[in-house]
């Protein structure tokens, strides 16, 4: 079989072998991508593998906390491991949330291996018109 090496792939993947994987006290980083869409603010994690009954997602005041555990996969006993680069064990993140998102009403999706969390930007937080009084009328000044 051919196969294409990659020095620092090669690296890392030796980094992780010594590391080991996460554990629940040591838990491994995860991927993950945010961004501001409307009136919601949306987390991306990448966790390929991981079953959706092996995720936990908590908010405590302004922290918001994801865990993950991927699990090896059982295999027969007669199969030999040619290669492993799939990291396995737990994954962990961690965000301090702005006090201008609702930690009330957070939404959570988990489709191909993508967990998605969507976190509505609070009513306070949101633009808004203030009115200002000239004289004996008022006026609005938009802004």
């Amino acid at each position: 079989m051919l196969m294409r090496t990659d020095p620092f792939r090669e690296l890392d993947r030796l980094a992780q072998q010594l590391i080991g994987p996460g554990t629940w006290s040591k838990p491994s980083a995860m991927p993950m991508d945010a961004y501001r869409e409307n009136d919601e603010y949306v987390v991306a994690f990448d966790l390929p593998g991981v079953t959706a009954d092996a995720i936990d997602v908590d908010v405590e005041r302004n922290m918001l906390t994801v865990k993950a555990e991927r699990r090896p996969v059982a295999k027969a006993d007669d199969v030999q491991m040619d290669l492993s680069e799939r990291p396995l064990g737990v994954f962990s993140r961690q965000l301090v949330l702005a006090d201008t998102l609702d930690t009330e009403h957070i939404q959570a999706d988990y489709d191909a291996g993508v967990l998605t969390l969507r976190i509505p930007i609070a009513e306070r937080a949101k633009p808004r018109k203030i009115a200002i009084g000239v004289g004996s009328g008022r006026q609005e000044i938009s802004g």
